[in-house]
């Protein structure tokens, strides 16, 4: 076995969280009698934070105070509405526990915010993740490594020691700034003409494929 850890990005590589996302931004911009979003726009707006996808989902010109009042009604939204359509990918929780028997450590880094991050976490992957971190005071977001460095001082390995997984761009600039190996997944929020353009080498198509990439089988 090639890795001790794998760090799989959450949005798009390991849930599905499109839908919530798109029904929380648009329930947060009506709240503000702003036009809402379709579910293509939001995704496109996603991997850089949440404030980052309210900042481009508001009209252009938007004033920061109202864009401030559609942030903090899409946190009160998303909290409670996280989990109403989200969703695993298929075949994602077999194959977290298949690298888990096999000895390997499994984390979790996102964009998102910390507490949305530790919710979704225990509700799809109870047992299967030993540590996950998301958008918190202290830890600048992807595509700075300060995540992923968090994971491996955690865990006391190095960065030879891991392999990140993600479905952005923000992934794959990630893992080069943290010097880490990189795995992109062609079934999240990006195509794989964009993943290739940002650098990505190796790809996984279906979590089976990803599950043989790990083992190195």
């Amino acid at each position: 076995m090639k890795y001790r850890l794998a760090i799989f990005d959450l949005d798009g590589t390991i849930l599905d969280t499109l839908e919530d996302l798109t029904a929380s931004t648009n329930a947060a911009l009506a709240a503000n009698a702003l036009p809402g979003r379709n579910l293509e726009e939001v995704r496109a707006f996603v991997g850089n934070g949440i404030r980052n996808l309210i900042e481009k989902a508001v009209p252009t010109g938007t004033l920061p105070a109202m864009t401030d009042r559609v942030f903090e009604d899409f946190k009160t939204h998303y909290a409670v509405h996280c989990a109403d359509r989200t969703c695993p990918y298929p075949g994602i929780p077999e194959l977290i526990r298949k690298i888990r028997e096999a000895g390997m450590k499994t984390a979790v880094v996102s964009n998102k915010g910390d507490f949305a991050v530790q919710s979704l976490c225990r509700d799809y992957f109870e047992g299967l993740l030993d540590f996950a971190v998301g958008e918190r005071e202290g830890i600048r977001r992807k595509p700075a490594p300060d995540s992923v460095f968090e994971c491996l001082r955690h865990f006391d390995l190095q960065v030879e020691d891991a392999v990140y997984i993600g479905d952005s761009e923000v992934d794959a600039s990630t893992a080069a700034n943290a010097g880490m190996d990189l795995i992109a997944v062609t079934w999240g929020f990006r195509s794989e003409e964009v993943l290739q353009g940002s650098g990505a080498k190796v790809l996984a198509h279906e979590a089976a494929q990803l599950e043989k990439l790990l083992l190195g089988e």
